[in-house]
């Protein structure tokens, strides 16, 4: 009897997803494809977690792949993790756990756990206060980045070095509720490093080169092949075992000061980087669920 892994996704069609199903049907793997909102989660009465179509989870999956989990309200957020928690706890294998999921999204969690590694991360200064936010502008020598705590895919990020300017987006964020997350510029050029970590191994990197200091894939960067030193590596799986991260994406900057680590994405995105490297990544993800259910 194949086995059967389940592939929590919010599009199906989408080309990582794709590719991952097709790695799974030529493994011989029956998947299973759902996404958060189909489950059904129930107390003292069994079975445990379903689909909307009433597949039972803990007896049909020997595994979950999670890919981006989606938006949300902070309550269904809350209830899809409460939800895989629970799945894990029964015994269900989940990649990545959701301990990891929960502290990669939020960037001052994550950045503070690194910190405290000795990673080195960006000067940041977060508050819900304009005044002190100002302060933190020039602390931060008066050229920073904003960024929302959660986020992803460079969105909502935006550059300032002008005090008026920053002084309106701080009453804008705070008028709506917002953390004001800051951190101070570091001057990296117009590329950084895309490092993909599958358990205790960097399996691929890329160079993200773009027209700006912003890098992401999905805002225009390109993927060029890049070939990482021992140090980097390291590095990198050091911040996904810091985070808990079993799969990872481990963006790095490469400044005066040495390699600085900017964010750690617990369900990166890998079309960009199956460009520049003969490795096939979908085919590797697989892999690792298979030798973590066999153990």
């Amino acid at each position: 009897m194949p086995q059967r892994i389940g592939l929590l996704t919010r599009d199906t069609e989408s080309w990582c997803s794709n590719q991952l199903l097709k790695s799974m049907v030529k493994k011989g793997i029956d998947p299973l494809c759902f996404s958060l909102p189909d489950l059904v989660a129930r107390v003292t009465i069994k079975p445990y977690v379903t689909t909307k179509e009433g597949i039972d989870l803990l007896k049909e999956l020997s595994a979950i792949l999670v890919r981006p989990i989606g938006r949300g309200s902070l309550e269904e957020i809350i209830f899809r993790l409460d939800v895989l928690r629970g799945l894990e706890r029964k015994g269900l294998i989940i990649i990545n756990p959701p301990r990891a999921i929960e502290i990669s999204a939020d960037k001052h969690r994550s950045l503070t756990l690194m910190e405290e590694q000795g990673i080195k991360v960006p000067p940041t200064i977060a508050t819900e206060d304009t005044e002190a936010a100002m302060r933190a502008f020039e602390e931060l020598g008066g050229d920073v980045v904003i960024k929302p705590i959660f986020g992803s895919r460079g969105m909502g990020i935006g550059r300032v070095n002008d005090p008026e300017t920053a002084w309106r987006i701080f009453h804008a964020l705070s008028y709506t509720r917002h953390v004001l997350y800051i951190q101070k510029f570091i001057p990296h050029g117009t590329r950084d490093i895309r490092l993909f970590v599958i358990g205790d191994r960097v399996i691929a990197a890329m160079y993200r080169e773009a027209d700006s200091w912003k890098t992401n894939i999905d805002r225009g960067a390109r993927p060029v092949p890049f070939e990482p030193s021992k140090e980097l590596e390291d590095l990198a799986i050091k911040v996904a075992k810091t985070i808990g991260c079993k799969v990872a994406g481990v963006d790095v900057m490469e400044s005066q000061e040495g390699y600085i680590v900017n964010e750690i994405n617990s369900q990166p995105g890998f079309r960009g980087l199956q460009l520049v490297t003969k490795v096939n990544i979908a085919d590797e993800i697989v892999d690792y669920i298979l030798e973590n259910i066999r153990r």
